[in-house]
């Protein structure tokens, strides 16, 4: 049912050199970036490791410059559109990756949630991008895309900073579950349009490594925000022990997070584009649909630009 898709200029050969500086060097950044907060941001080890991780991205720049089939075509961060999603992309997963990274431990170290029912309160979070994701994926393709990745991060970051309500008693219907409700609402408007457009602005042929960018952008923002945000926030290892200071440092980080998600927002209202109108002409011509053309499913599609949408 999925038609086939192929990129004809590929010679069969694999990026060896660059797989392996990529790997390792998201290995070193990895690794210093997750031992910093136990061993000291100053510590050989960390140093080394970031140092190193750092050098070895560099040389994969480097080599893809060069590399005649390369892992990763630097040409494919030519398109503004594509590199301000991934920007967008991580700034946004980063808040959320933090957020969600303390709230379980707020729920049960202040508010006295068990395990279990720290995990159930986030349940509306899914079952709402359930519902409606492919919604709001429907109205991005008819309005744009920038609206919705303008306002939906805006609405997350809003739902973040509500988190704050969370406290001592931990009552779920007026601390905990307005907060994820608004979250999970900006979550939708966001991340459907965030996607879409991250695959779209790329070359028909590199949609699958436009995937995979976008995918290990989020991931990063997640990591790094987890990383970092507890010591900006001002948790520290002895905060986890003191409901008291872990609940000051929470509340510090989810509205750090909410700005964050918010300024995503901005980035997009003013990098996002959305693509040109193209006005649909009837054909009785039943045409067929390749990912590697111009769609043409049922009515043939006049690509005909009517003015770029606002």
């Amino acid at each position: 049912h999925v038609p086939e898709t192929h990129d004809p200029e590929a010679t069969g050969r694999v990026d060896l050199p660059g797989a392996a500086l990529v790997t390792l060097g998201l290995v070193g950044l990895t690794m210093g970036l997750i031992e910093g907060p136990a061993h000291g941001w100053s510590s050989a080890f960390v140093l080394g490791s970031l140092v190193a991780g750092a050098a070895l991205m560099v040389a994969f720049v480097v080599v893809e410059r060069g590399a005649r089939a390369p892992i990763l075509p630097p040409g494919i961060f030519s398109s503004v559109q594509f590199t301000a999603t991934n920007v967008v992309t991580f700034v946004v997963y980063a808040a959320l990756g933090g957020a969600l990274f303390l709230l379980p431990v707020e729920l049960q170290q202040v508010s006295h949630y068990s395990p279990m029912g720290a995990g159930v309160s986030l349940l509306p979070l899914t079952g709402i991008m359930l519902l409606f994701s492919a919604r709001s994926g429907a109205l991005a393709a008819r309005i744009g895309p920038r609206l919705q990745m303008a306002v939906g991060p805006v609405v997350a970051g809003l739902g973040l900073v509500m988190l704050r309500l969370i406290g001592s008693s931990g009552d779920y219907v007026t601390q905990v579950f307005p907060g994820v409700v608004v979250l999970g609402i900006g979550l939708v408007i966001t991340v459907a349009p965030l996607t879409s457009t991250a695959l779209s602005s790329a070359p028909t042929e590199h949609a699958g490594m436009a995937s995979a960018v976008n995918n290990d952008v989020a991931r990063a923002g997640g990591l790094i925000a987890v990383a970092l945000l507890p010591a900006v926030a001002g948790i520290t290892g002895l905060s986890y022990l003191h409901p008291q200071l872990f609940e000051h440092g929470f509340h510090n980080a989810v509205t750090i997070t909410g700005v964050a998600a918010a300024a995503g927002g901005v980035l997009a209202a003013v990098f996002i584009r959305n693509p040109a109108r193209v006005r649909r002409v009837r054909s009785p011509v039943r045409m067929s649909c390749p990912l590697d053309a111009t769609p043409q499913c049922g009515d043939q599609v006049a690509r005909e630009t009517v003015g770029e949408v606002a």
